[in-house]
């Protein structure tokens, strides 16, 4: 791809659950950062794919990013710094995106994505 494929991040504490509010808080304030995340993938991609997807699309990719950090074990890591492959991360996107008919999305795009979730996810610590 041209580019390092892997990324050094951070880990941080979990978030204790927010006991306080409602049900429909908590969709509001999901809702709300994934109109932000959105918004921060889209001013962080190459101009030429800033438009190409559409938000349903990006919060597939991001549900399926999550789906990848769950099922991979990179979470389980006691270490203070993980390593992720966003390569590996890419082609996990595209192949679940094959799998539930969203796709099909280039990997080598969908890198873009997975590089702007991470600074994303690393700026929001």
């Amino acid at each position: 791809m041209g580019k390092d494929n892997h990324k050094k991040v951070g880990r941080s504490d979990p978030q204790p659950p927010n006991l306080g509010g409602s049900f429909d808080d908590e969709l509001l304030q999901d809702e709300q950062e994934n109109r932000r995340e959105i918004a921060f993938i889209r001013k962080h991609l190459p101009a030429d794919l800033k438009d190409k997807f559409s938000d349903d699309q990006l919060l597939f990719m991001l549900d399926a990013i999550g789906t990848y950090f769950y099922t991979s074990g990179v979470l389980e890591s006691s270490s203070d710094e993980v390593d992720i492959d966003m390569e590996a991360v890419s082609d996990f996107v595209c192949n679940e995106a094959k799998e539930e008919g969203e796709g099909p999305f280039d990997a080598q795009e969908v890198f873009f994505v997975v590089e702007a979730d991470l600074d994303f996810q690393e700026q929001s610590v």
